[in-house]
């Protein structure tokens, strides 16, 4: 039923070869898809996750960097998460909820 499959690797570009008991392997635990990545860039990709240098996971809170403008209502300090550009006006918090 299973037959060694000749598979690219997305990240090197090599062939690599998806086993027949990898393939029972994935069967068994449910997996839908193939591997995109050959066994070499899979443990690579693996250590950069753990060392924090891979993507956010899912459950990690993304950090929103923030500016400081003058509010075109009040004068005060406002805290927007985009860089004003000078050209519209940027309003505090508290003005914005007024508006």
């Amino acid at each position: 039923m299973y037959v060694d499959e000749m598979l690219n690797c997305v990240d090197c570009g090599r062939q690599f070869v998806f086993s027949a008991g990898e393939q029972r392997f994935y069967e068994q635990k449910g997996f839908q898809n193939k591997p995109n990545r050959c066994p070499d860039c899979r443990q690579a990709r693996k250590a950069m996750r753990s060392q924090g240098q891979g993507a956010p996971s899912a459950g990690a809170p993304r950090v929103r960097e923030m500016f400081t403008a003058t509010c075109s209502g009040c004068g005060g300090v406002a805290e927007v998460p985009f860089n004003p550009r000078g050209d519209k006006p940027v309003y505090c918090r508290d003005c914005f909820a007024s508006r």
